[in-house]
């Protein structure tokens, strides 16, 4: 096959044939109801789903069932129910049967009610959504209804600010040509509104309720899928077939903005609505700590079955030599060889050792979890008083894993930042104004039009702008107060509210206004303003639309003097190089742009020019014929404005600032510090989330920012060596060292949504057919599977080896396959933080999940296993919270696991003196309660309340985060150390005892069974305490009743159990009476017990001194040194910025949508005075232009110009 051939193969494969069956008819419930889908077993249901979601996990008859199925995928649980099933087999039983069925059942019931209690908050979220209010055509009239009571075919009434329910057509509006204003955060993050328009068919025939009513229109369109950005169908009504497309749908999740009233057809409703399928499905979480539990469960079943089948394997041996050596005792084995002695004796030591798992450790494990959750509720320096909102642990699994992220994935847009933009610095002329030095405002008592809410104020700019004699000023503010698509409402009491398609828009003319040049009105060519008191009308000639490519906007204005002006502004990089000549203002203003750069400053460089008649008549020509052009129209206006907008003059440049969540770049660096690569996944502009990067600190001046050519480049040398970017090291080498920029090797990247579908194959065509997407195609084409997997590892390679990445303009499910990727190739534990129904998907896919409560949606809480108000609190979950949990968890399981090992594995050595018989050492009380009483409670204190250094000291050292990431607490190694230690400590407690019980002679002689095994036990006992004291780092009142309480309960569940009441009323129950009594009163045995415990420690504090000695101390004498060196702020931000740079950085960003200026210059927004009703949101009374506005949940005022006649 020639490489043609393989990419026409890709390509068509890619390009995934649609499947148009899709059918929706209007106002016929019935038609869908015929329509089946195959289920599963061959059954079949609806194929149209309902409106109602459902993201509970369980429901009534299947919690039980599906909840036992999840609990018994834990091997533990798999291995305690095989334990407990052979206990029930009587010839075989060494314990009670019930010994293990009563922990497993308070276990099982333990975690069953915690999910429980989970999935119940999940069915109260879908209650809550499922039964909100809105308008559905009933009959021939609207009427109120749940969304859950809509289903695909029906026709909805949506008012302003009002949620869309479902995946809507939009069939017309209150607004002129049915215009239809939505914001779309939640879905994409994007806070600028998005316009969708109607069918002008159904705008100019469904006027009315009754036209509504019989509407039949037959939508055809594609299967319900999750790609947010596209949609293909067709609307059949009347005989006629309409082209649908994404610009006619409403999205479930869209919030309707500034459009009184607009009617929608579902075409997806419920789980087939695009949100819910980008939404992925709950994924059962499990730490890296179960994990490795999971596998040392098996480890040490494997380990018993060995040890199990050596001793049975002895046992018979040891039958065959009695019987050989005791014949007179042959009536003891009648009915049985030696091998159905092994056989038997395998299963009874295999029940016997089965303590070494100790269920007792899962108990304690979730109690354990439980409270430090609680901790994390209860703890008020993660409490946000502005919203009453604290923070909640919503999983009780997952704390340990707080200790162990590496990659933290956020959202941009409220969760860094808080959606506002405020003007607070511009450069006119080369002096710039709005430092901070003035901490007074002026009066504005001058400007009946001021807005008082505005921060930005600067007395010396005010003098400026009042004694009116600067004529750059004057064109500055000018511009300011001409060069947008902003709207304005005008109050009866008289007070204007603009309302503005993006926010840094709003901030501008907001702050022309404020400085007495104040946007009054519009018409489709005019524009009003008040200049310092003075009404002014210029006529709107031609608005030069902003896109992505020209990064700039401009609008061409007629004077009331009748000179033409060309007002424009846009990125530095494009106004400066469209600069009649540089004067010293140029230069100046260039110092400014880097100043705002430095404070991290959304920037706009402002320009003006005077068109003469002549050439704004023949540019009137050129721009005509390209706007009716009907191929390639965009582009050929793009070059007809590319004309114009030469030899300007530099007004100035304005700088607003993004605000981002307090504490923002402070939690950030101290993430970094501490090891922990932070990506922003935002469906924002590439400009936008650059310059939010750069303000929290996620990216310096110092970094190298690698864009697609650049990650292009790197990527071809994977696809040339058909291997992954390790053995393409020289070429990544050669790459950098030709690039010339890199400083210490920091590297940033920056990506987009569209990229990642390229390179990744998220589900979408590969648009560009050349270059290196050609060879990727061929190489795919040919290799598909192992293509795939190369390319993604190459991608994660690079990224991963990067200090920070940022990916812009990705959907849902894009958010949620990086988080997949850096899982699947990298094997690292990943944390998810957003505040949007964009971000559930993400939040369900990675490790741990963190929701921003407090916001307008609730969906990422919702489906969060952790909520926060504030991202600054991510800092103290993971540093503080997080460590901690992974410290006292780590040292609970080394723990338990020694003392279970030191105390039960003497059952094995004295296997060696019994003849092999499964024969208990100690009496069943002390087996049951050794775990339960005796040593539980000292290493529960251990787990609630340890502390290895302070919360002060945790975020000012952030580098001991590194211990969790590394597992370094809790490992193989650090398992098979503990065995050896538990090992020995066993070995010391039994053949110290054992030696000591040789036989003596004396009147006091303490040489019984009962009696040796008493001493053992207590040895163990002692030995195991006196390690916790020494292993114990925070010392609590708790601590000390812990360790005094297992004292108390060892002496008193003795004396209970070994008394001779007892023994006469159940001697097969309690069968060593006064055992304890008899032997640890006598002073021999209490120095035997005493050499055991000392013996037993010398160990561990022998490696203690060692480590002083050594200098390979503990973390707090690591710290001691540290506080030495450290003097300044932990989190001192220190800018990197060199003035004078041959390469600056530009902070341009403009979150503007392209398409609003169209709307206004062919007055597709114009209502006129005979606008129709429109049903129940009859808004047809005003006369008006409205474009889109950003308004907030709490405002939202209709939108009323002034009247042109």
């Amino acid at each position: 096959m020639t490489h043609q051939e393989s990419l026409e193969s890709y390509l068509n494969g890619s390009k995934k044939q649609l499947d148009f069956t899709w059918e929706v008819k209007a106002n016929d419930r019935a038609y869908h109801k015929q329509f089946k889908k195959r289920a599963a077993f061959c059954l079949t249901r609806k194929k149209y789903e309902d409106n109602a979601i459902k993201t509970a996990k369980y429901n009534a008859l299947t919690f039980l069932p599906l909840n036992l199925y999840e609990q018994f995928h834990r091997l533990a649980n798999l291995y305690f129910l095989f334990v407990i099933l052979l206990q029930t087999v009587p010839e075989i039983s060494t314990l009670p049967w019930f010994t293990l069925l009563l922990p497993l059942s308070c276990l099982l019931l333990l975690r069953g009610l915690r999910d429980l209690i989970d999935d119940i908050a999940r069915h109260r979220s879908d209650w809550m959504i499922n039964n909100r209010p809105c308008e559905i055509l009933v009959g021939k009239s609207f009427s109120w209804k749940k969304w859950r009571d809509i289903c695909v075919g029906d026709i909805v009434c949506l008012r302003k600010d009002s949620f869309v329910p479902a995946d809507l057509l939009l069939l017309s509006s209150s607004e002129p040509s049915s215009l239809c204003y939505v914001e779309t955060a939640d879905i994409d993050g994007e806070t600028n509104l998005k316009f969708r328009q109607a069918l002008l068919a159904t705008h100019q025939e469904l006027v009315s309720e009754a036209s509504m009513a019989a509407f039949d229109g037959k939508v055809t369109c594609e299967e319900p899928n999750s790609r947010m950005h596209s949609f293909i169908g067709t609307l059949e009504w009347r005989g006629e077939k309409y082209s649908l497309d994404t610009e006619k749908i409403l999205l479930r999740g869209c919030r309707i903005r500034n459009t009184e009233t607009c009617y929608g057809l579902v075409i997806y409703a419920g789980l087939d609505s695009k949100i819910m399928k980008n939404c992925g499905k709950i994924k059962m979480k499990k730490t890296k700590l179960d994990r490795l539990m999971d596998r040392l469960v098996i480890l040490i079943f494997v380990m018993l079955v060995v040890i199990s089948f050596c001793l049975a394997f002895a046992a018979g041996f040891w039958a065959v030599r009695f019987h050989a050596e005791h014949s007179y005792l042959s009536a003891l084995y009648v009915g049985t060889s030696p091998a159905e002695q092994a056989f038997f004796t395998f299963w009874g030591f295999m029940i016997l050792l089965s303590v070494i798992i100790p269920m007792s450790m899962y108990i304690t494990f979730e109690f354990i979890y439980m409270v430090n959750s609680y901790f994390i509720d209860w703890d008020l320096e993660m409490y946000y008083p502005a919203k009453d909102t604290p923070a909640k642990a919503r999983s009780t699994s997952l704390n340990d894993q707080l200790g162990q992220i590496e990659y933290i994935f956020s959202d941009k847009t409220g969760t860094l930042t808080q959606n506002v933009m405020t003007f607070k610095k511009c450069c006119i002329n080369g002096i710039i104004y709005g430092t901070s030095e003035w901490k007074q405002k002026a009066s504005m008592s001058w400007n009946p039009y001021v807005d008082r809410t505005a921060e930005f104020h600067d007395p010396a700019l005010l003098e400026t702008v009042l004694r009116n004699d600067d004529p750059v000023m004057r064109e500055f503010l000018r511009l300011l107060a001409l060069c947008h698509t902003v709207m304005v409402e005008e109050k009866d009491t008289g007070q204007l509210v603009y309302q503005a398609a993006s926010p840094d828009e709003e901030a501008l003319v907001t702050a022309a206004r404020n400085l007495g040049y104040v946007f009054l009105s519009r018409t489709q060519d005019t524009i009003t303003l008040s200049e310092l008191g003075t009404e002014r009308t210029y006529s709107m000639l031609a608005m030069l639309d902003f896109n992505s490519v020209r990064k700039r906007m401009s609008i061409l204005v007629r004077d009331p003097e009748g000179k033409i002006r060309l007002y424009t502004k846009g990125a530095d990089v494009v106004i400066l190089e469209r600069l009649r000549e540089d004067g010293p203002a140029t230069a100046f203003t260039q110092l400014a742009l880097d100043s705002f750069a430095e404070e991290t400053l959304r920037t706009l460089c402002l320009a003006s020019k005077e068109v003469k008649e002549e050439d704004y008549a023949e540019w009137s020509k050129k721009h005509h014929e390209a706007s009716v052009l009907l191929q390639n129209r965009a582009q050929e206006l793009d070059k007809v404005y590319e004309e114009i907008e030469q030899d300007l003059q530099l007004l100035g440049a304005t700088a607003i600032e993004d605000k981002l969540q307090d504490g923002v770049p402070e939690t950030i660096q101290l993430l970094k510090k501490g090891n922990i690569k932070v990506w922003v996944l935002t469906g924002d502009k590439q400009e936008t989330a650059v310059n939010i990067g750069f303000a929290c600190r996620l990216l310096s001046d110092d970094m190298k920012i690698l864009e697609e050519k650049e990650i292009c480049e790197m990527l071809e040398a994977c696809w040339v060596s058909n291997n992954n970017l390790a053995s393409s090291g020289e070429r990544l080498c050669r790459f950098q060292q030709r690039s010339g920029v890199l400083h210490q090797g920091k590297m940033a990247l920056v990506i987009t949504g569209d990229f990642l579908e390229k390179v990744l194959g998220t589900g979408e065509k590969v648009k560009r057919k050349e270059g290196f997407w050609a060879r990727l195609a061929c190489c795919k084409a040919q290799t598909q599977p192992v293509a795939d997997s190369s390319v993604e590892k190459a991608f994660v390679d690079l990224a991963t080896s990067c200090q920070a990445v940022i990916c812009c303009r990705v959907t849902p499910k894009q958010k949620a396959l990086v988080v997949q990727l850096v899982k699947r190739h990298r094997s690292a534990i990943t944390l998810a933080i957003g505040d949007g129904a964009n971000d559930v998907n993400m939040i369900k896919t990675a490790d741990i999940g963190v929701g921003i409560s407090g916001q307008e949606g609730m969906q990422a809480v919702q489906c969060s296993d952790y909520a926060l108000a504030q991202f600054r609190y991510l800092q103290r979950l993971l540093l503080v919270h997080g460590r901690w949990s992974y410290l006292r968890i780590c040292k609970f399981l080394r723990y338990f696991f020694y003392k279970t090992f030191a105390g039960m594995m003497v059952q094995i050595w004295f296997a060696f003196y019994s003849g092999f018989t499964a024969q208990p050492l100690y009496e069943g009380w002390f087996l049951a309660l050794y775990n339960v009483f005796y040593t539980a409670y000292p290493v529960l204190s251990m787990g609630l309340m340890e502390q290895d250094v302070s919360a002060e000291k945790s975020l000012q050292l952030p580098e001991l985060y590194k211990v969790g990431q590394g597992d370094e607490l809790f490992n193989y190694r650090v398992f098979c150390v503990t065995l050896l230690h538990g090992t020995v400590t066993s070995l010391g407690s039994f053949y110290i005892a054992l030696w000591a019980f040789e036989d003596r002679v004396g009147s006091r002689v303490v040489g019984d069974y009962q009696s040796f095994a008493v001493t053992v036990a207590t040895s163990a006992f002692l030995s195991v305490i006196a390690e916790i004291i020494m292993d114990i780092k925070f010392w609590t009142v708790l601590t000390f009743l812990t360790i005094a309480g297992s004292l108390i309960f060892f002496c008193l569940f003795s004396f209970l159990t070994q008394n001779f009441p007892a023994f006469r009323e159940a001697p097969t129950v309690f069968r060593f009476p006064d055992a304890s009594r008899n032997a640890l009163t006598d002073p021999y045995i209490l120095a035997i017990v005493l050499l055991c415990v000392v013996v037993n420690t010398i160990p561990s504090l022998t490696i203690r001194l060692l480590r002083v000695i050594t200098g390979a101390g503990t973390i707090q004498d690591k710290i001691s040194a540290r506080d030495i060196r450290v003097a300044e702020s932990t989190v001192e931000l220190k800018s990197h910025f060199r003035r004078g740079s041959l390469q600056r950085r530009s902070s341009y960003a403009f979150s503007h949508k392209e398409g609003y200026a169209e709307l206004i210059t062919r007055g597709a927004s114009l209502r006129m005075k005979d606008s129709r009703s429109r049903g129940p949101g009859n808004a047809g009374s005003y006369q008006s232009i409205l474009l889109p506005t950003r308004e907030g949940a709490a405002s939202s005022p209709s939108v009323v110009l002034r009247e042109y006649n």
